[in-house]
């Protein structure tokens, strides 16, 4: 009868224990998730700093839009697009990869193809 109780109070404490455990990690989690996203964006009163390390009011109000957005259950990239929308891709410290900045992407891998051809047509003609 006392081995019960005991197992029942040692259940319920462990059930406690994960309960505020998963809690609490759930509380840093987000913090973690807009402190890395945040280190992403840019501040446009501070103009090359990212948002996580400006004291600005502008940067203030997107890290607490931020952290709303995660707390809805948004991922990281809808609230990307969302902050593109309203302020412009400028926010961003890397560009999204579209059709409009499309060629900023395959430019250095169409320079470096086109390097590659030139070197080995100068190395081709040399030698004869």
């Amino acid at each position: 009868m006392k081995l019960s109780h005991f197992f029942r109070i040692l259940n319920t404490t462990i059930i406690i224990f994960i309960f505020f455990t998963f809690k609490i990690y759930a509380v840093e989690n987000i913090d973690e998730r807009v402190k890395n996203l945040t280190l992403e964006l840019r501040c446009m009163t501070c103009q090359n700093q990212s948002i996580y390390d400006s004291d600005a009011e502008f940067s203030n109000d997107i890290k607490k839009i931020v952290k709303q957005k995660f707390e809805e259950g948004e991922s990281e990239m809808e609230i990307k697009k969302f902050l593109v929308e309203r302020y412009g891709e400028y926010i961003l410290f890397r560009p999204l990869i579209n059709y409009n900045n499309i060629f900023l992407w395959s430019f250095p891998f169409i320079l470096l193809v086109f390097g590659l051809f030139f070197v080995i047509i100068k190395t081709k003609t040399n030698k004869v």
